[in-house]
């Protein structure tokens, strides 16, 4: 099987035959997910879980599953250099932080919004019953009127609103 741009016979290595500098050579597991032009993937990738591993990891998977194993090997491989101690553990944990923070406030919001539409329910609704009937005098100086005054003062002449 030839590889695509290569000319007469000549197999440029991949990215991990050049790296381990080794032939590359027609069946190479790592030629398909480690080209020559992305020597960095297997550089990282090398350096987090070693040649060995990776080979062994690509050989018991079936061709249809290797390209995903390489995507999540490679992402791995970049979250450890990050992140040495946690690696994508310490992505997922501070992503699931970040869902339960917006989750959090996404209830408040929803209840913000129930509280608020119950409270234009309310300033919505007309009175339960209307006075339209009744009338009062309005400027009515009611400072001379009996009942009042005893409403405002005990016998003393003491207010008893006051504390």
């Amino acid at each position: 099987m030839r590889r695509k741009g290569h000319s007469h016979g000549a197999v440029s290595p991949c990215a991990a035959c050049k790296l381990l500098r080794r032939k590359c050579v027609e069946d190479c597991v790592f030629a398909p997910y480690f080209p020559a032009k992305e020597p960095y993937k297997f550089a990282i990738v090398h350096k987090i879980f070693g040649a060995s591993n990776v080979n062994k990891m690509l050989q018991v998977l079936s061709e249809n599953h290797r390209s995903d194993a390489v995507n999540s090997i490679v992402y791995e491989a970049n979250a450890r250099v990050q992140d040495p101690v946690y690696g994508c553990v310490g992505i997922i944990s501070s992503l699931q932080r970040q869902l339960e923070t917006l989750q959090t406030q996404l209830a408040f919001a929803q209840a913000e919004l129930v509280h608020m539409k119950t409270l234009h329910r309310i300033d919505t609704k007309p009175p339960p019953y209307m006075a339209s009937g009744i009338s009062f005098p309005a400027n009515k100086d009611l400072s001379n009127d009996v009942d009042m005054a005893f409403a405002y003062e005990n016998g003393a002449g003491e207010s008893l609103w006051s504390c």
